[in-house]
């Protein structure tokens, strides 16, 4: 386009103004454009439908219900892992954390969104290029330049066959009145920031999720020791129960009934060593690291679940879960781009400048007389587009509104999500409390036969088959503070870990609530 408008300017120059453009002939020209323009601008594309966004979730739906409490009261810390105190664990998260796969995507997306926000920042700036060019051309004898078709030496011209050159510098701008380019911005910066909140929560998850299977290491590895027990008690019991079988005490069925318990445990055993493999390897995966790369996982005593969780959570909800912060950037977005949508149908102006030299032969092309200078404002008004800006702009309101909808919907699940995993929690604590009082139970009554054992009163197999209970309630035990552990680390993600967003770029523009009237 500014070629054209470039070679229009240059030839209005040596002809139009020089035989054709009379004081008479602009004022004609002039009425006639006004006469043009008025309608044009009457005429111009309205917008016909826009609905107001659809409507944000109240306030009084983020909280929690009365009855759903912990014990302790707070938010997860940035390193929230680090409440366990387990120098193994801190080194694996730190581990993932570094050489994740799913974490150099979730940055790759974020360097991609940085470098639309430039490219669209680069756009609506000034725009400078330098220009040269030759043209070999053959003059038409009916065209605009029929004058240099024929030999004519009163004019300089010995045609019909000539060589054009143009040199120089050109510039663009936009003048973004409306704001469109503004918008398109601010909405590029938003799926910038979406990007930065969703690659934190794919920190937390990943974080979350080692921190999972490392206590499942834990507690396969605190099962393994205790079924190995069970299986010293049971093999205990099958060699008493042949040793009576073989003295004609005991009948056949005894002995086959304590070796299926036998058979039983060692088959946990197995069970559990796979699962410790499984584990492993599903671990590796996670921090992305060769099979020699993670570290050697060394069995300790399991914590004691520490969870904490406000007693209201208000908006806090929304500072502390990165995934809906990432959707609220997304619909702060998508009204950005409806505002865009509708500055489309308003009036667009832009200027077009260029300096340089123009001239029908090469040998006049640097000549001061060659020198050309053109100052194009440009006003472009959208008059009928067969309902193209209004598609566009219902288009900009449907997405928008659809993730106004994704996104109420994602508070409340995030609400949900919190309630049940501190009734979760709170649940299996009671259980934990539970087990513990039915051990101390069994306990007694072991230790009544133990001491029997020791006073003669009773044979070691009764001892022994006194303690079978008390060592699978333990296991039991196991499983349920295992529970008790998944759920908090579930609830610390639920709440977000420790993730704040005061650190996005343009987060002081856009961290109030996006305005309803857009």
């Amino acid at each position: 386009m500014t070629q054209g408008l470039v070679k229009q300017g240059t030839l209005k120059q040596r002809f139009i103004k020089q035989a054709l453009m009379t004081h008479s002939s602009r004022m004609t020209i002039r009425r006639m454009v006004v006469a043009v323009a008025l309608p044009a601008f009457a005429a111009c594309a309205m917008i016909h439908h826009d609905t107001p966004p659809a409507a944000m979730i109240a306030p009084e739906q983020i909280r929690l219900a009365d009855d759903v409490h912990l014990a302790g009261e707070g938010w997860p810390s940035a390193r929230w892992w680090s409440q366990y105190h387990d120098v193994q664990l801190d080194a694996l998260i730190d581990l993932a954390l570094a050489h994740a796969p799913t974490l150099a995507i979730a940055n790759a997306h974020v360097s991609q969104a940085r470098a639309q926000v430039e490219l669209i920042r680069a756009v609506s700036g000034l725009q400078m290029s330098a220009r040269a060019e030759a043209d070999r051309e053959r003059v038409s004898g009916h065209g605009f330049l029929s004058a240099y078709a024929n030999q004519d030496p009163a004019i300089g011209a010995y045609g019909p066959w000539y060589w054009t050159g143009l040199v120089g510098v050109e510039a663009h701008y936009d003048i973004d009145i409306w704001g469109k380019q503004r918008d398109l911005v601010r909405a590029a910066i938003g799926a910038q920031n979406a990007q930065r909140a969703e690659a934190a929560q794919a920190e937390l998850e990943v974080s979350s999720d080692v921190a999972w299977l490392y206590y499942t290491i834990q507690i396969a590895d605190a099962t393994l020791d205790l079924l190995e027990r069970l299986r010293d008690e049971s093999a205990f019991e099958v060699e008493t129960r042949e040793a009576r079988h073989a003295r004609g005490l005991e009948s056949l069925t005894q002995t086959q009934q304590a070796r299926s318990q036998q058979l039983a445990v060692d088959q946990q055993i197995a069970q559990t060593r796979e699962q410790i493999v499984h584990v492993r390897e599903a671990l590796r995966a996670l921090a992305g690291v060769g099979a020699d790369a993670l570290p050697e996982i060394r069995p300790v005593p399991l914590p004691a679940p520490s969870v904490s969780m406000p007693s209201s959570l208000s908006y806090e909800l929304l500072a502390r879960r990165p995934d809906l912060q990432a959707m609220r950037w997304l619909v702060q977005a998508s009204l950005d781009r409806v505002d865009a949508a509708k500055a489309e149908f308003y009036p667009s102006f832009d200027i077009t400048a260029f300096f340089g030299f123009n001239a029908l032969r090469m040998r006049d092309l640097f000549l001061h007389s060659a020198q050309q200078i053109n100052l194009i404002p440009g006003l472009s008004l959208p008059i009928f587009d067969s309902g193209r800006l209004n598609a566009n702009l219902h288009g900009a309101r449907t997405a928008s509104d659809t993730l106004i909808d994704q996104y109420n919907q994602a508070v409340l699940d995030a609400v949900r999500d919190v309630a049940q995993s501190a009734s979760q929690i709170d649940d299996l604590d009671h259980r934990v409390q539970l087990q513990r009082a039915r051990i101390d139970a069994l306990r007694f009554a072991s230790d009544s036969a133990q001491a029997g054992y020791q006073t003669g009163l009773a044979d070691r197999l009764a001892a022994t088959q006194a303690e079978e209970p008390v060592t699978q309630a333990r296991i039991a035990l196991v499983e349920l503070s295992g529970d008790e552990l998944e759920a908090g680390i579930v609830l610390i993600r639920n709440l977000g870990g420790g993730y704040r967003d005061d650190a996005l770029p343009g987060s002081a523009a856009h961290d109030a609530k996006p305005e309803p009237d857009r």
